[in-house]
């Protein structure tokens, strides 16, 4: 497979599979590679809702391509982690070309290019995927069909039985247990699309007499359920994958500093991987995560409204010899409506019937750490980005960075989700990383 031309030298890819085996030629590329170009400081990045290669790379390409002018002196290297995610291609990326972020029908029909996402993303399924289509395209309004449809979404992303898999798609632990998963895979599928619906309508801003189509909300079932199984693989390929290699990159050039960066599910695989780290490896100098698509407790030791609870991230932002950056912004619809609905779990959803409002009811407890930081971990920093960017950041523990000022374009459903690629961003990487 040819290289991809990047703006930024010298620079590897590091391709996982969906257990998170790494593919050994890239890994051994990149562990000769480091120590032959004498790398003091390396940036790893990984993607998040991305269905292909040339996707991912171009992501790197574009927020990689102000860092040299930023560090003229430092010895930096790049890697762009690649692993088998996907996207709905009606999800808008700012400034990214047609061929990268397509414009697809509106939903609730699925497009042939998702199609073939679900299809490569879910191989064995293909019947699966072609009654979801059909389903979709016909809209009936009987609701045994929305039931159905919510019945061929659970065997499609094929859920797994408690164990280890489910840590890995797990963001709570009570007494060390994995949380109930969400409910939208034990809910009436039908009521589950009426709220999707509903919540649609308001990131559009659609006026309020209008009746929501049911159907935008299995759509949008569909693909929050595709993203539980990214959810959980990015967990995976990050402890058992990224973690092992940062190990092995540590024996191979110990005096080497990595800096870990991660959009969306991608911030939740480079998280992970400081659990897959090895014992004693204190590499990881900086983590920066952004517009993380897990949740804002992820690494808090107690939750507020349970404290048998806790993260399932707890403590492992101590393994950074150095701080862990969660950049949010408030113009993420993805994260600010969506997420926290998809992500309330079975048996804890009366704050809908309590006659709270359901940002303030769902945002709290199943809110996401790309909209509103990282929650309940002492000591905690705030800042906004242009104090952050005049420094210095502090040198360890977890700092919440509102970006809002630059991450705030996209269209809907994912509001500005994607919006990443700024110099802005780039320069606080290396802040983090105290990189000059």
């Amino acid at each position: 497979m040819a290289r991809p031309e990047m703006s930024v030298s010298p620079y590897w890819e590091l391709t996982f599979d969906a257990d998170g085996d790494p593919e050994a030629r890239s890994r051994d590329r990149l562990l000769a590679g480091v120590a032959q170009r004498g790398v003091r400081d390396l940036l790893v990045f990984a993607h998040g809702w991305n269905s292909d290669r040339s996707g991912a790379t171009r992501l790197y390409d574009r927020f990689f391509a102000p860092v040299p002018g930023l560090a003229p002196t430092a010895r930096l290297g790049y890697v762009g982690v690649v692993w088998p995610s996907m996207r709905f291609s009606d999800e808008p990326i700012p400034d990214f070309p047609r061929a990268v972020a397509a414009q697809a029908p509106p939903p609730p029909a699925l497009d042939k290019d998702t199609r073939h996402a679900l299809l490569e993303t879910f191989p064995g399924r293909a019947t699966v995927v072609d009654q979801l289509a059909r389903l979709l395209e016909q809209q009936s309004s009987e609701e045994a069909e929305l039931e159905e449809f919510g019945r061929l979404v659970r065997v499609l992303v094929e859920l797994v039985p408690p164990g280890p898999q489910a840590l890995f798609a797990a963001d709570t632990l009570s007494e060390g247990v994995p949380q109930d998963e969400p409910l939208i895979f034990h809910g009436t599928t039908g009521e589950t699309c009426a709220e999707f619906a509903r919540a649609l309508a308001r990131v559009r801003a659609e006026p309020s007499f209008t009746l929501p189509n049911p159907w935008e909300g299995a759509h949008e079932l569909l693909r929050q359920a595709t993203y539980f199984a990214m959810k959980r693989r990015a967990g995976t390929v990050g402890e058992r994958g990224l973690g092992r290699v940062i190990g092995q990159l540590a024996t191979r050039a110990p005096r080497m500093r990595v800096h870990l960066v991660g959009h969306s599910f991608g911030g939740r695989l480079v998280s992970f991987a400081l659990r897959g780290l090895p014992p004693g490896v204190r590499t990881v100098k900086s983590v920066t995560l952004l517009q993380g698509a897990f949740s804002h407790y992820a690494f808090s030791a107690r939750l507020p409204h349970d404290p048998r609870a806790g993260g399932v991230l707890q403590g492992q932002h101590n393994r950074i010899d150095g701080p862990l950056v969660c950049c949010f912004s408030r113009h993420d619809d993805a994260l600010g409506t969506i997420y926290p609905l998809a992500s309330r779990t079975a048996g804890h959803d009366r704050e809908l019937h309590a006659g709270l409002s359901v940002g303030r009811a769902l945002g709290a407890k199943w809110g996401a750490m790309g909209f509103d930081g990282v929650q309940a971990v002492p000591g905690t920093r705030s800042l906004k980005l242009a104090d952050a960017l005049r420094g210095p950041l502090p040198g360890t523990g977890c700092v919440n960075v509102d970006v809002s000022a630059v991450v705030r374009r996209g269209g809907p459903p994912a509001g500005a989700h994607s919006d990443i690629a700024h110099p802005e961003l780039a320069r606080l990487v290396l802040a983090a990383g105290r990189v000059h």
